[in-house]
């Protein structure tokens, strides 16, 4: 089944939005990200993406109180991101609520421990994020702050021999930028990885954008500023929710 899932970006505990990553461009869109939580909830959204920005940048988890109260106060499944390294910090993050764990910088940094997460914790409750920028296919790290000479494809290769399940896919030249989806990048993957179950993340434009991953063989889309800056409604997407 397909899943629309929307996404929460946190700096100093507020909601924002950014373009291509760049934290130059940070915007507060609310200072109550519960609220706008809730509000998908409404709608019969069952998962929600909350990106620990700051933890991004500092290599550590700081918004666990956002995550605390998300996963309190609504009953959606909360998958939390953002500088998540240790093995105390995947405990931590499960502690105050996540369903599940996004991975990044620590699957590049560490690779053997990211597998090994896999294996403790199960590969239902851990998923990797390859970001990557597609005029070179390496990997992006630390929030898009970092560029790794690490392929795309041999990252992907090493962990699904390993186990991996869930992949989250950005092309961070479309993040944030409303420019549609890297469809063939998606294709390639799923070509090369035909049993990853992979999220498209980055550039969605409207409800059309989720029909297509959806007919790719795509298993969720993160979305964002689409929604954040009205070009795709509450109602649209509750309409898309109920005919799946």
């Amino acid at each position: 089944m397909f899943e629309i899932i929307p996404s929460i970006w946190l700096i100093n505990g507020k909601c924002v939005r950014l373009k291509r990553g760049d934290f130059a461009t940070e915007e507060v869109i609310s200072s109550n990200p519960l609220e706008i939580a809730q509000a998908f909830e409404g709608i019969g959204i069952k998962r929600l993406h909350l990106v620990d920005l700051d933890g991004a940048r500092r290599g550590e988890p700081k918004n666990y109180h956002i995550l605390e109260a998300i996963s309190g106060y609504t009953d959606l499944k909360v998958d939390f991101t953002g500088g998540i390294s240790t093995d105390g910090d995947v405990i931590k993050c499960f502690e105050f609520g996540a369903k599940t764990v996004t991975i990044a910088s620590a699957a590049a940094n560490y690779p053997e421990r990211f597998a090994q997460f896999i294996l403790s914790y199960g590969r239902e409750k851990i998923n990797l994020a390859a970001d990557t920028n597609p005029s070179d296919h390496k990997i992006k790290i630390r929030g898009w702050l970092k560029k790794t000479e690490i392929d795309l494809f041999d990252h992907i290769e090493f962990f699904y021999d390993r186990g991996l399940k869930y992949l989250k896919c950005s092309d961070v030249t479309r993040d944030g930028v409303m420019e549609g989806p890297n469809f063939s990048l998606y294709k390639e993957i799923l070509e090369k990885f035909p049993n990853i179950h992979l999220a498209a993340s980055g550039g969605v434009r409207g409800i059309d954008d989720f029909k297509k991953l959806r007919d790719l063989g795509l298993h969720a889309a993160v979305f964002g500023r689409a929604y954040y800056e009205g070009k795709i409604s509450l109602s649209d997407l509750e309409k898309f929710v109920a005919n799946g």
